[in-house]
């Protein structure tokens, strides 16, 4: 924990503190940002609050007293309720806004880790709680120099894959007159092996209708087959192997298997394009000039362009996810669909740009890259699609 810096950020967002809470592992926020372990045993309540300024302070039960023993600060006890409630109203003594893992109306659920009952008590006690979204972000994905250096690493070596998967798809198509998803899969995980990259799941491989399903994920015995004509969906994410904060890298292309793309393919697909393109250029130019963006305003960039070519009903998940050493970070989501993300997009962080368009029973396109931010740039990690792949 950067006692230090967390302290520093409370004063800018002019919050009294940030109180930190857990039971059972309710919040692994909180264990990652604290540095405490996070597979220790917790059967009691523990609560850790970091003032604007000043000493830190633990409230622990008297049979788990070291839980927090790691941390810096002053430590009180307690085993009944009414002892750990005094004991809570004490800690806070003084503050008046307080920072916890919370969002109001559950808008930004990827921090919601404290439960109502928790927040109740808390302004119980006289005191404002705030959310601490954008707190998280600081500390969880803000990227470091060597950390982004891995995601560049990765971003080498998982285009290296995409390109050899696309070659083999033909080789064997045109070697044999069929594979499948499940093949090419397979294929892919032997490629990361080879190439020193570690995936938690997949990738996908989705032909023709199933890639109008955003989450297909082919395993043996249920995969479609890849003929000459198919249309194909690859997605996949990888990180280095072996560095525990190694960031990941997650991209989409699409292509057609030994024939030109039809020309709903071709529209589709260059709406698409063009829409990634959209987000892509709000997010460089806010940040080229020094103003702050939330992520719900650069997914808004996306979906207004596909909503004005009436396809919106069509665009069924958000525009970008936060990449970090987690696949799905703790960052700002490009997200005003299926939550309002009000969490700005900060510098030296990392996140993916995939609008997709999705037509049950016929086909679906996707186009995603990563971008990286700096203090006064922003920029697309690795190569953007232009145009349906020719298998």
């Amino acid at each position: 924990m950067n006692l230090a810096a967390i302290q520093d950020a409370l004063r800018e967002a002019s919050l009294d503190g940030w109180l930190f809470y857990d039971h059972h592992h309710r919040d692994p926020l909180a264990y990652r940002i604290l540095g405490l372990d996070a597979e220790m045993f917790v059967s009691r309540r523990w609560y850790y609050f970091v003032p604007a300024a000043g000493e830190p302070r633990k409230l622990v039960h008297r049979i788990e007293t070291g839980k927090l023993d790691s941390l810096p600060g002053s430590k009180a006890e307690y085993s009944s309720w009414q002892e750990m409630e005094r004991g809570l109203e004490e800690m806070l003594r003084g503050a008046t806004r307080v920072a916890m893992q919370y969002s109001p109306r559950n808008a930004i659920l990827y921090v919601s880790m404290v439960d109502a009952g928790t927040v109740e008590l808390v302004r119980g006690l006289g005191k404002e709680v705030v959310s601490s979204a954008d707190l998280i972000s600081r500390f969880e994905a803000v990227l470091t120099e060597a950390q982004i250096a891995s995601h560049y690493k990765a971003q080498e070596k998982v285009d290296r894959v995409l390109a050899g998967a696309w070659a083999e798809i033909g080789t064997r198509v045109r070697r044999d007159g069929v594979t499948d998803e499940f093949a090419i899969v397979q294929w892919m995980l032997g490629a990361f092996a080879r190439e020193g990259l570690f995936t938690d799941h997949g990738p996908n491989v989705s032909v023709g209708p199933n890639s109008a399903d955003p989450h297909y994920e082919p395993v043996q015995g249920r995969s479609r087959a890849i003929r000459s004509g198919d249309f194909v969906l690859i997605d996949l994410w990888a990180k280095v192997a072996g560095a525990a904060d190694a960031v990941w890298y997650d991209i989409t292309w699409t292509g057609v298997v030994d024939r030109a793309p039809t020309e709903r393919e071709a529209k589709i697909f260059m709406l698409v394009r063009d829409t990634r393109d959209a987000a892509i250029q709000r997010i460089e130019q806010a940040f080229a000039e020094g103003r702050r963006i939330a992520g719900w305003e650069a997914d808004e960039a996306a979906r207004e362009l596909i909503r004005r070519a009436e396809f919106g009903a069509y665009f069924v998940h958000r525009t970008g996810h936060n990449i970090g050493t987690e696949l799905h970070g703790s960052g700002a989501h490009l997200d005003n669909l299926e939550t309002h993300d009000e969490r700005l997009i900060l510098p030296q962080t990392c996140f993916s740009v995939e609008p997709g368009l999705y037509f049950p029973g016929e086909f679906g396109v996707r186009s995603e890259v990563n971008m990286l931010t700096s203090t006064n740039s922003a920029r697309v990690s690795g190569p953007r699609q232009t145009e349906l792949v020719r298998i």
